[in-house]
């Protein structure tokens, strides 16, 4: 899994349960554009074309870190969990989720309310629930 604005959320929510080191391999918090391009690959022209917060870029998070983690699903996360750093185009709350496999990738975005904490955990629970519906349609 990559996360950005969630800081490292989902990997503690599935760490949480005993047994997941049965099927979690790891994941990368790549906070800053530099660790997005250097650790999952995404391309910096997306970055620059598109916004660190975008659908494209949770995308290039997800394959980048399903590839290099050699896993079956990738998830990346990335958004603006506040309470600054938002703008008209891009509010904050605003998170895009993708998950992919090697068959194709999904994707949503979300614009959450509530405070960073808030923000940050539904997010994180959105990463899941998304997981586990594509997992189930597979």
């Amino acid at each position: 899994m990559a996360e950005s604005c969630t800081g490292g959320k989902v990997g503690d929510m599935i760490t949480d349960v005993p047994g997941s080191s049965d099927y979690f391999l790891g994941g990368v918090i790549s906070y800053s554009n530099e660790a997005k391009i250097e650790l999952l690959g995404v391309i910096r022209e997306t970055l620059r074309s598109k916004g660190a917060v975008s659908e494209d870029v949770a995308i290039q998070m997800a394959r980048g870190v399903r590839e290099r983690m050699g896993a079956t699903y990738g998830i990346g996360i990335t958004g603006i969990a506040g309470p600054s750093g938002g703008s008209k185009t891009k509010p904050v709350g605003l998170v895009h989720i993708a998950i992919a496999s090697s068959e194709g990738h999904v994707s949503e975005w979300r614009v959450f309310k509530g405070s960073r904490t808030d923000i940050k955990i539904a997010a994180a629970e959105l990463s899941l629930e998304m997981l586990l519906k594509f997992v189930k349609e597979r």
